[in-house]
């Protein structure tokens, strides 16, 4: 059974060992940084499998970390954090996080959501090219390739994060069908939608800064009021 490296970069001592601990006891590999410069190294020099961020560390916050991590690397980024507003989460999302969680934190919780993250990073390329589904997806310009898990356009690859590589794929494998917020998000998160989780919105946001020439007036994604989203490849 592979073992899983998890890098937390946390600048709290206390917070590090108590889900070392739990971490370790779960069968995980735990690496730890006490600032955002030296977990950006372990990155680049280790095989790290998910990072758990906190935000507010010395030298690099877990804010600039997500970013530079997200130019180097697709592995699921966690940040906690004490900040509880919308708008800090909404950053870390927007920034290429996968997950957000409030401190104070249940260790149980934190260890659940890497274990899922990773089961749904790990098993999505294992499952890409089941049988009866085509491993490349063409739409317009659009090329996804799901046995290599990339994404280009025309020709040019485009870096998405995991969650935003699963969002287009649900939706390009069924282009012009129409999906609730609801069932994407149960759908690549296994876990029940919340009708005020903004966090759908805000990967769908990104996505479109990232495949679309113009987000705001869309060629692929489609809003359909009222609805959800369906993409399209119509100009």
């Amino acid at each position: 059974m592979q073992q899983y490296t998890i890098l937390i970069a946390e600048d709290d001592g206390d917070i590090v060992e108590l889900l070392r601990l739990y971490l370790e006891n779960s069968g995980y590999r735990v690496i730890s940084a006490g600032n955002g410069e030296k977990a950006l190294e372990l990155i680049k020099r280790e095989h790290v499998d998910l990072a758990l961020l906190d935000v507010m560390m010395p030298q690099m916050d877990g804010y600039e970390l997500t970013r530079q991590i997200r130019k180097i690397s697709n592995i699921p980024i966690l940040i906690l954090s004490a900040r509880d507003q919308d708008y800090d989460r909404i950053l870390g999302l927007n920034l290429g996080a996968d997950d957000y969680l409030t401190k104070p934190f249940n260790p149980m919780e934190v260890a659940a959501r890497i274990h899922s993250n990773l089961r749904r990073f790990y098993e999505l390329g294992a499952a890409a090219g089941e049988a009866g589904r085509p491993d490349r997806i063409a739409l317009g310009e659009l090329c996804l390739d799901a046995g290599a898990m990339t994404v280009t356009k025309n020709g040019e690859q485009i870096f998405l994060t995991p969650t935003e590589y699963k969002i287009l794929l649900k939706l390009m494998r069924s282009p012009g069908r129409v999906y609730t917020k609801a069932q994407i998000y149960e759908s690549i998160n296994g876990e029940f939608f919340e009708n005020d989780d903004k966090t759908m919105m805000v990967h769908i946001s990104k996505l479109r800064e990232k495949i679309e020439d113009d987000p705001k007036n869309p060629r692929y994604i489609k809003t359909v009021r009222g609805l959800g989203y369906k993409i399209e490849d119509r100009k």
